[in-house]
């Protein structure tokens, strides 16, 4: 077996590589979670910057609102990782670190505002969200714009509970590439159903224009890109066809 001396010993190289293979596991799940940690910063950032913007608001109003509109603007930067990608004329491959951590934390917010959200109206009586409660119990499933902002919420709150079950190595080797790249692709059904359940929102609480702003302005954007990205990667695909139909010429 052929080895390498080091220090008046021998080391197989097997050994060494091995060695080294370890050392940048170590160095890339230490870069990760700094990035973590980082993504996670902003997110409390952004939470918190919510509080003198609601001033005389209590604190749960504060943190679901924040939480919300962190969890908006982490979910829109996820959303335009890819289509930036392609723009660029960069690789887009199945699944990214970045793009994976920063919809992790998404979710989170997600559902952290979720939790959260639950406790700001009818006393925290979270079955009156999606029900009529009568003096005899429960009365039939809401349908007004209180209820159906919730129902639209519950529904996005399930997507990105099943995105952040999969959203891990182990999942993506088990499902295989194709299988967990269809099952993330309801990322774009969840992002639907969150500006549904926004905008929704803003009617419910009569929010400032401000506010308002805000989403649609996200969701413009996010909407812009990626169908500037889809139209690009169809650019790509007639030119590669057309290239591959002329070489067989």
């Amino acid at each position: 077996m052929t080895e390498v001396s080091e220090s008046s010993k021998t080391w197989p190289v097997e050994s060494v590589f091995a060695i080294m293979k370890a050392k940048s596991l170590d160095h890339h799940r230490g870069s990760r979670l700094r990035r973590l940690l980082l993504l996670a910063a902003v997110a409390v950032a952004v939470t918190l910057a919510f509080f003198p913007l609601l001033p005389g608001r209590p604190v749960t109003d504060c943190l679901s609102m924040g939480t919300a509109y962190a969890g908006l603007l982490f979910l829109a930067a996820a959303l335009l990782i890819g289509p930036f990608n392609v723009l660029r004329g960069l690789p887009n491959p199945v699944s990214t670190y970045l793009r994976r951590d920063i919809g992790i934390v998404a979710g989170v917010l997600a559902l952290a505002h979720t939790i959260i959200g639950l406790q700001v109206h009818l006393g925290g009586d979270f079955a009156q969200y999606f029900f009529y409660r009568t003096p005899t119990g429960i009365d039939g499933l809401r349908h007004d714009l209180f209820g159906v902002a919730n129902h639209v919420g519950l529904i996005a709150t399930l997507v990105i509970l099943v995105l952040l079950t999969i959203s891990n190595n182990l999942s993506l080797r088990t499902l295989g590439a194709k299988r967990w790249k269809s099952i993330q692709r309801w990322n774009y059904i969840g992002a639907i159903f969150v500006i549904g359940h926004g905008l929704l929102y803003q009617a419910v609480e009569s929010r400032k224009l401000a506010f308002v702003t805000c989403v649609l302005i996200v969701t413009a954007a996010v909407a812009l890109v990626q169908l500037l990205g889809f139209r690009r990667k169809r650019q790509q695909l007639e030119h590669s066809a057309s290239a591959g139909a002329a070489s067989a010429e």
